[in-house]
């Protein structure tokens, strides 16, 4: 079984270029799961009702969410939607699941959601004591579990690979927007990567108009920040997965300028 996990899928242009390589992602690497980080797909910030029907359209299985979960209204009306995850360590409570368990071609495949605390100006609770909670009362349950740590920090992320190594199928980081090079199959099984990238505008500072962008870093100014235009890449993993041990036997980087 072969999943794909898009990055940060950032505004409407990113949306368009999703919708122009999937078709051809999902015949070449024969994809039977598509997970996308979701949380900026409306304007660079949030998602909408009409981004949220267009993926839908698109035949995601799972869009994940992170700390610009809450920043369209819009979302309330389809929180509760089984295809849209939040992370699981948001203040209990909150409308939304941070999990939930799909089924794919006669297998159980459970995505947990999760946000990372350093330097993420979100208060959560801890994301590592969440996760362990949650993959032991899964773990009976699906066959195979995929981590979104929608995170800052490199080293919360590497931190949480070796936390969970051997307990889930895969863990991939998201939020900074840049992919890293780092992807790898630990030695118990576990397919990993520091951070997925993103799905947005090639010419930005991760898919912020440049100009303004600069201009809050060189004056410290609260520079309104605006989506950019222009021509846009597409980033990913797949993970090729065993279908007998449910393990990750292959990862994939994609990076399609």
């Amino acid at each position: 079984m072969n999943i794909l996990a898009v990055g940060d899928l950032v505004g409407e242009n990113g949306l368009e270029k999703l919708t122009e390589v999937l078709p051809q992602i999902k015949e070449e690497y024969k994809i039977d799961f598509v997970i996308v980080n979701s949380e900026n797909v409306a304007g660079g910030m949030g998602i909408t009702f009409k981004t949220f029907n267009k993926l839908l359209k698109l035949e995601v299985d799972c869009m994940t969410m992170g700390n610009h979960t809450w920043a369209k209204k819009d979302i309330f009306e389809f929180i509760h939607h089984i295809k849209i995850l939040r992370p699981a360590n948001y203040s209990k409570g909150l409308p939304g699941r941070g999990y939930f368990i799909y089924e794919c071609k006669g297998k159980k495949i459970a995505v947990i959601d999760l946000i990372g605390r350093t330097d993420m100006g979100v208060l959560s609770e801890n994301p590592f004591t969440v996760a362990e909670e949650i993959v032991k009362k899964i773990s009976e349950k699906a066959d195979m579990i995929f981590v979104d740590f929608h995170a800052e920090a490199t080293a919360e992320k590497i931190a949480m690979k070796h936390c969970l190594d051997g307990k889930v199928t895969a863990l991939f980081g998201t939020h900074t927007h840049v992919q890293t090079a780092d992807e790898e199959i630990t030695e118990k099984g576990t397919g990993y990567i520091t951070d997925l990238g993103m799905t947005g505008p090639k010419n930005s500072v991760i898919g912020m108009e440049v100009e303004a962008s600069v201009k809050r870093f060189q004056t410290s100014l609260p520079e309104r920040y605006k989506l950019a235009e222009g021509d846009c890449i597409f980033n990913g993993v797949v993970f090729e997965i065993n279908d007998e041990n449910c393990r990750t036997e292959k990862i994939t980087r994609l990076f399609i300028r």
